[in-house]
């Protein structure tokens, strides 16, 4: 079957479009259609993600490194006190990392405050429709345009495990949707994210993204842009700022994937471990809002599920990435490439700002999980569409928990 859909579509991550790498790629996520990412947005700065990250605290102005990080990037000509004051900026691509044991993310207290978090935006990536290829008999029909519903504030009440990962890239600060998700290691005490690729990894042109960090709960009272200018940082993460000290994505995504087009899409998904900014309480971020979804790897296939309903925060307009929201309705197939494995797709107008945010469906417990995360939709909006994950993403998720076990 022909795939019918708007002339161009987008990522629904949002991530920034110019990408340079030097070093091989370790981990990858491709884009296979002609799709922007829905989930991230960038400002005059720019932050990065990657597979596998280092975080370092800061404590009276001065960044603690463990050494053996401190001398990988001394490897690379990176030097941390420059990095903290502003060397982070420099994305020549003999500097951009993006071997998966290259990737750092030194923690740089107060970076994210709530201006720069409120002005996180979406770059404008698109690709022509002429650009989808590889449809393989398997893509089922468009789905009617779903529209997306408020999620009543405050979040946490109502969706505790859902939040935002901000980052930067060459294009400027960006944002994406997450979700907390179980560690099997650490029954109780997860410290894991799940997200898109795109929101930590540049793909085939690129490498790690810098200044991860994850807000739970983010504007947990739902106020208006208007609202939060002069908001406190409690106002806008109230359960704090987690930064990434690890982060994980596929081969496919750092081998094809890029800042449009659907390649590697089927492959868009990544896991972050975290860590509180100030160094927290002693608690977990799952026992911090009190909450993580189970990760499903074996979801049937889509006749077989009934409803599945995608939350994010929707960027770009008619949305304006502050609050968020959520679209259920029954999935659909969309097949991208013959060796690629076919993605959900449901009906749905969020925008740009939503990738990453987690698809939930009721498994055979009869209690919810994670089943995929948003990776592409057209400009237009009317539809997501997520990878179905499998033995690739279960090797990523099981991976980082393993580096963390009794953590």
């Amino acid at each position: 079957m022909r795939l019918t859909r708007p002339s161009s579509i987008t990522r629904r991550g949002g991530r920034p479009r110019r990408r340079t790498s030097p070093v091989l790629a370790a981990v990858a996520l491709a884009s296979a259609l002609a799709l922007t990412v829905t989930g991230c947005e960038s400002d005059e700065e720019t932050a990065a993600g990657g597979e596998a990250s280092a975080a370092a605290t800061s404590d009276d102005d001065k960044l603690k490194i463990p050494d053996d990080i401190r001398d990988r990037l001394k490897e690379h000509g990176i030097d941390i006190d420059k990095w903290k004051d502003g060397a982070w900026k420099d994305w020549s691509k003999d500097d951009w990392l993006r071997e998966a044991n290259d990737f750092i993310n030194p923690i740089i207290e107060g970076l994210w405050d709530p201006d720069r978090m409120r002005d996180a935006e979406e770059p404008e990536q698109e690709v022509d429709e002429s650009d989808i290829s590889g449809d393989q008999g398997v893509t089922d029909p468009t789905p009617q345009p779903v529209k997306a519903k408020s999620v009543p504030p405050k979040y946490h009440a109502n969706a505790p495990t859902a939040g935002k990962v901000f980052f930067d890239s060459p294009e400027g600060t960006m944002v994406c949707s997450a979700t907390v998700v179980k560690d099997p290691a650490n029954p109780g005490k997860s410290n894991l994210v799940w997200t898109a690729g795109h929101c930590v990894h540049a793909g085939k042109k690129g490498g790690w993204y810098r200044n991860i960090a994850f807000v739970p709960s983010y504007n947990d009272a739902g106020r208006s842009a208007k609202e939060l200018e002069g908001a406190t940082k409690e106002e806008v993460a109230p359960y704090g700022v987690w930064w990434g000290d690890w982060a994980q994505t596929s081969d496919q995504w750092i081998e094809q994937g890029g800042a449009t087009g659907g390649d590697g899409a089927s492959y868009d998904y990544a896991v972050i471990h975290v860590t509180p900014e100030k160094g927290g309480n002693g608690k977990s971020l799952e026992e911090t809002v009190g909450s993580a979804l189970p990760v499903n790897f074996d979801a049937p296939a889509v006749p077989s599920i009934e409803s599945m309903t995608a939350i994010g925060y929707p960027a770009a307009p008619p949305y304006d990435g502050q609050t968020l929201y959520q679209c259920q309705d029954k999935p659909g197939r969309l097949s991208i490439n013959a060796g690629d494995p076919t993605m959900y797709r449901i009906g749905c107008s969020m925008t740009a700002g939503s990738s990453g945010g987690g698809w939930i469906a009721t498994g055979a417990d009869g209690k919810p999980a994670l089943v995929s995360n948003t990776s592409i939709g057209p400009i237009t909006s009317g539809w997501l569409a997520g990878p179905r994950l499998g033995k690739e993403a279960k090797g990523i998720y099981q991976a980082v928990s393993d580096k963390f076990a009794g953590q």
